[in-house]
């Protein structure tokens, strides 16, 4: 082989092993460029997937499950959703009396409705008029007028059962650690019974237990609903007193404010219910008292730092204001007496029902000085639908006066009416711990519906 054949081969050569870098490269091109389409294309299904579920949530969210209306009264409220419902009567035997597809409504333009009597319907919604979306129960409702209070009431609740707060270890006889009820009892639990006795005190059931000379004892309990039975034996501590390691609580006391008093003397306060402090769970009632109660301290809240009034409980007969008959997500409610009723004094308001409400001024009615005042606040967004009840109206407070006192809403101002358009449209429930100037409250209607 000549030179010349040689050099042709060496070419041929290098230009072969170029021709196999460059396929190799733009193999690994096409490979990049394919995973650099399947993450687009990844990344463009979430934000799809992320955009319509957040259309999903807020048209869900400004579409009420349940709309009430006043009887013989035009009611008109715009939804603004792309949406259309049609409207069917609800009877007893489940059939509706209104001619199927009779009555179609486009909901994302303002609707007027009047029936003239009380009764039922259910509106069938279809989002872009044709996928079925969501079933509203309307419910044809009288007009009803209540006072707005605002007065700061003690409130004093007597659990049902004793409470379960925890358990924990102490030291035995022994100086071994024991825990007799770790894996028995858990945090919520109510003991009812206690070998086939009831139990309703803490100091009786600590008697129960030191007197049980060491033998298994029978605790009938509710948890989550059901009842059931466990069995467990106290253990002597240091001291030589039989324990079973468990906190327990049978009563709860605290300040809040009255909401309204209807017609028959009925009471409504906080708007959301009495929870117990370590186990955050609603405390089930079996009786409770209010009674008068005087500001004498309010800690100013800051942002990050809520702030709270304190007050005075003088637990005497003179000094009660009424009943407590129940204690429930959307507030406490009960029967007033004469001296309760004396703390109706501002005139009688029309309830607004939560289409009425709009975003704009509003106030609240509440004691942070003498007596009580009303305090400007703006109404900042309206949940019709929120999954949290009691936090169907987004506020903020504007006043000045309020501002300087409290620096907006704190721990015990829970049920101070809010007040829009001269009716009473909810009452305060929480404040926004990051903003102590902004804070919730829950639509009035559905207080009412306890």
């Amino acid at each position: 082989m000549n030179r010349r054949t040689e050099r042709d081969v060496r070419i041929k050569r290098q230009a072969g092993q170029e021709m196999v870098v460059l396929l190799e490269n733009w193999k690994k091109r096409a490979r990049r460029m394919k995973i650099y389409r399947f993450c687009l294309c990844l990344t463009l299904f979430f934000c799809c997937t992320a955009l319509t579920a957040t259309l999903y949530y807020r048209i869900d969210s400004s579409i009420p499950s349940v709309l009430n209306i006043r009887a013989d009264t035009e009611q008109s409220f715009c939804l603004g959703v792309p949406a259309e419902a049609e409207i069917v009567s609800v009877s007893e035997s489940g059939e509706s009396n209104i001619p199927a597809g009779s009555v179609q409504i486009d909901l994302s333009r303002p609707v007027t409705l009047k029936t003239a009597q009380e009764s039922s319907y259910r509106m069938l919604v279809k989002l872009f008029g044709f996928l079925p979306f969501k079933e509203v129960d309307i419910q044809v409702i009288e007009d009803q007028e209540l006072i707005p209070v605002g007065a700061p009431i003690g409130i004093y609740v007597k659990t049902d059962g004793v409470l379960v707060v925890g358990t924990g270890e102490f030291q035995g006889l022994d100086g071994v650690s024991y825990s007799p009820c770790r894996f028995v009892l858990k945090s919520g639990d109510y003991i009812r019974r206690v070998d086939g006795q009831d139990v309703t005190e803490k100091e009786a059931f600590i008697q129960c237990v030191e007197q049980s000379g060491g033998r298994q004892m029978k605790l009938t309990l509710e948890r989550n609903g059901e009842t059931m039975d466990v069995s467990v034996t106290p253990v002597k501590d240091a001291a030589g007193v039989y324990k079973l390691g468990v906190w327990v609580r049978d009563n709860a006391q605290g300040v809040g404010t009255m909401t309204y008093i209807d017609p028959d003397g009925n009471f409504g306060a906080l708007g959301h219910g009495i929870n117990d402090i370590d186990t955050s769970t609603l405390m089930h009632m079996e009786n409770g008292t209010l009674y008068h109660t005087d500001i004498v301290d309010i800690k100013k809240g800051t942002d990050g730092n809520p702030g709270e009034m304190t007050g005075m409980i003088v637990y005497s007969k003179d000094n009660i204001l009424g009943t407590i008959t129940s204690n429930s997500s959307k507030g406490i409610f009960g029967v007033c007496n004469e001296s309760a009723l004396q703390l109706g004094v501002q005139e009688p308001l029309p309830i607004g029902l939560k289409q009425e409400i709009v975003k704009g001024p509003a106030q609240i009615l509440c004691t942070v000085e003498d007596e009580a005042a009303y305090y400007d606040v703006e109404i900042t967004a309206v949940h019709l639908d929120h999954d949290n009840v009691n936090r169907g109206i987004e506020l903020k407070v504007t006043d000045p006066r309020l501002l300087e006192v409290t620096g907006g809403i704190v721990q015990g101002m829970s049920g101070s009416p809010i007040i829009q358009n001269g009716k009473i449209i909810g009452a305060v429930t929480h404040v926004l711990v990051q903003d102590s100037a902004r804070g919730y409250g829950i639509f009035i209607e559905t207080m009412l519906e306890h």
